[in-house]
Parts: structure tokens; sequence; C-alpha cells
């Protein structure tokens, strides 16, 4: 990671601040430049050497902000939680978003699938203006600082326990905002060690869960050794959700050494997991030639092939060879191969049989975490005035594409000037 991005100094003695932000990605940036704006000294504090190591690493295959798409559409990426985060990204939705970045001095474009970029790609140059402008703001910068929960020798919510390579450490706030992330990526901060902390204390928590995920797949020793890598284009998946409801989407994914991962995989990652969850494994349907009706496909199937192999008819008539054929033949007997009407419905949804996601610690996102039932209307903990949670550690979750981003920025936002209503009331 750029040495030049985040302070480098760690600080074992604290002046008290008017608010404690626990978590140094972008939901708990957006909370402390909030909060200075709003004439709160404002400190940040996170476990790791440097802030925003998550985003950096987001950013290494391009920096995908948000997305252009209609508002509509674009909240209903948001499933179950759109409720809850509408009014969010309303006041701070994809256009503002862009409008804030453009403000660091960054330019963004919109690709051809609608998502938002910086111009150079980069996530680096973006979060070192924006460090120095929250610097320039007065914020303080804690770092190796890991929250341990609250001192219960103080008895006061605000009165927060670091580890810290000086030895433990007591900060008091007039305020916090929680911004831990979810349990993705624990090398990178996000642990979801804030768990335990948050429930002793009486917070409804939903368990975190695997979210834009791959899947494991109990493929041949022969599949594996031909076709990890492979990526497989252009295909759709379908499959029912726990609720009945058709999902079909096109696009492409990858043949892993453990099933399949990628974007389209990820794209239906929270039905794929819920139905397992459900049914303890999952079947998708594949459809290999998503250009292609039913009766077309039929058709040249069942076209008299002569004394070619069926392998080249169903390339020469279909296109089928390669990682396509590869999957039928790991999906299908040798009798419905053999069989041109269980052939032809199979090429256009051939049964996949998903068993488990990936691990939590290797997946893009985390479902589950503190419920909006546990919080008012601006993110403050029922349980606990004066304390406000934002970001990945949100009982939400979307696709890839910026909606996570976008929703965690939003997410910062909201706390924070619920967090600076709060200092109000306590003056």
């Amino acid at each position: 990671m750029p040495s030049t991005a985040t302070p480098a100094r760690d600080h074992a003695t604290h002046a008290t601040p008017d608010v404690a932000v626990i978590g140094g990605g972008p939901a708990g940036l957006m909370a402390a430049e909030v909060l200075a704006a709003h004439g709160a000294s404002v400190a940040v504090y996170d476990a790791m050497p440097s802030v925003g190591r998550k985003f950096l690493m987001a950013g290494k295959g391009g920096m995908n902000l948000t997305h252009a798409e209609p508002e509509p559409a674009f909240l209903g990426r948001y499933g179950a939680r759109t409720g809850q985060l509408a009014p969010m990204l309303a006041d701070f939705g994809a256009q503002a978003l862009r409008d804030w970045v453009h403000g660091l001095g960054i330019e963004t474009f919109v690709g051809s699938s609608g998502r938002v970029f910086p111009t150079d790609m980069k996530a680096a140059p973006m979060l070192r203006a924006w460090l120095h402008r929250l610097r320039e703001s007065g914020v303080q910068f804690h770092m190796r600082h890991r929250w341990l929960g609250w001192d219960d020798g103080d008895g006061a919510p605000h009165a927060l326990r670091f580890a810290t390579p000086h030895g433990d450490t007591v900060v008091r706030a007039r305020a916090v905002v929680l911004a831990l992330g979810g349990a993705s990526w624990a090398r990178l901060g996000s642990d979801g060690a804030w768990v335990p902390h948050l429930a002793e204390r009486g917070v409804e928590i939903a368990p975190l869960r695997p979210a834009n995920c791959g899947f494991d797949v109990a493929w041949s020793e022969d599949f594996v050794a031909r076709f990890a890598g492979a990526p497989v284009k252009p295909v759709a998946i379908a499959l029912n959700d726990r609720d009945g409801h058709a999902h079909y989407r096109q696009g492409e994914f990858v043949i892993s050494r453990d099933g399949i991962e990628g974007s389209l995989v990820y794209a239906l990652s929270a039905p794929i997991r819920d139905r397992i969850e459900a049914d303890g494994e999952a079947t998708i349907h594949l459809d290999l030639l998503p250009s292609h009706s039913a009766e077309q496909v039929s058709a040249q199937v069942e076209h008299p092939r002569g004394s070619r192999s069926l392998s080249s008819h169903l390339q020469s008539r279909l296109g089928i060879t390669g990682v396509k054929a590869g999957l039928l033949r790991e999906c299908l007997s040798r009798e419905a191969m053999l069989d041109p009407g269980t052939l032809a419905v199979s090429l256009k949804a051939l049964p996949l049989r998903v068993l488990r996601p990936r691990p939590i610690d290797e997946v893009i996102s985390s479902a589950g975490g503190v419920r909006f039932e546990a919080m008012d209307a601006s993110l403050m903990l029922r349980a606990l005035p004066g304390v406000f949670c934002a970001g990945e550690m949100l009982d939400w979750e979307a696709p890839t594409g910026g909606y996570l981003l976008t929703a965690c920025f939003a997410s910062g936002r909201t706390a924070a000037l619920g967090a600076a209503a709060y200092l109000r009331t306590q003056a």
C-alpha cells in the first residue's frame, strides 16, 4: 500500500475528541469529514497501520465508485433493505458522490456498463487527496488502535478501550461512530471482531454471512485439470429463490478449482446462498446458449449429424466447444447426452449442483450485521445513546457495481449528521 496515503505516526495519548470514529474505511472517513464540517473535533481510530486498505484493494482492478443507472433500478439493488437505505441515498446518492469526488480534484467517467470510475481508474490518488483535506480540517488519525470494547470501570458508553503498540488505553468522547466493516478480508481490517462487543451490550445483530461470493462445486479431477481458470461466456444462470421468485441473469463466470466465481455468480450470490442455507445445497441452471431460443436449440440438436461425432455436431451447429462442452459432459450422464430431447433442454437449462459459499474471509463483502431495528433513523443505537453505526457493519447487502461503496459513503454521512445533532442536544 502506498506509504504516502495515510498518517504514519502512532499516538499513545489522546485529547478528548467530541467524536471518536472507529474504522478508517469510506464510511468512517465520510463520517469524520461531515462531523468536522459541523465544527466537531474528530479522531479516527483504526487497527491497521494505515486507513482505507480495503478501499485501495477494491481499486486495484479499477476503482468502481458508483453506478449511473436510473434511481429506481439503483435503489432496487439493495433488496430487502431498500426502504432503510433509500433516505440515505436520497441525501447522498450516485450523483452526489460523483460531485463530491470532483471536489477532491478527481474527474470521473461512466463506462459502457453504467459503472462510474475515476478517469485514472485508481483509488490511491483519491484517498491521498481526501486524507489531505481531512487533516486540513483538523481530523486526527490514530493508527494501530484496535478497539476492545468499552471500559467497564468507567461505566460510560463513550469510554472506549483500545489495544495499541504502547499498551491499552482508554479514550473518552462525547459521541462515537462505529464504522468497523463486515467480516471479509480480515487481513485488511474487516474481521467482524466487533460483534461480541455490541452483542454483550444488547445490540441485535444478524449473523455475518458471505456476499458477492463464489461457490463450491464437486468437480471431477479431470474437469478441474482441463478447465480451472476458464471463463464461461456468454452464459446465463437461472434459479428460483426461497420465495419462489425466478432469477435469470446473463453474463460470464469463471471455473475455479473449487467451483464457480466471477461477476455473474456474484450478482446472484444472495439468492444462491439463501437457497443453500434453506436446503443444504442449491441447483442452478446454466443457459449455455442465451442468444438462442429453446426451439432453435432443439432444431439444431435434432438436425441429422450423419457420421459426425456428437461433439463435432454440437460445435458446427451451435458453437458448443471447450469449457461449455466440458460442462455438458460433467453434468450429464452418457445416456442424457445421447438423447436429443434431454440434450436440447440441458443446453438451455443445465443443472449444476452448488454446495456452499466460499469462506467469508475471502469474499468481496459480507451480509448481516447490526440490524436497522436496533437503531433509529439517524443510525444511533437504541441501546447505546450517542453511539452510531455506519457502513458494511450494518445489516444490508448489494451486488458489486458501485452499490456497496455508495451506501457506505451515504450511511457514513447519515451517522455523522446524527452524531452532530446528538452533540447539540448535549451542549
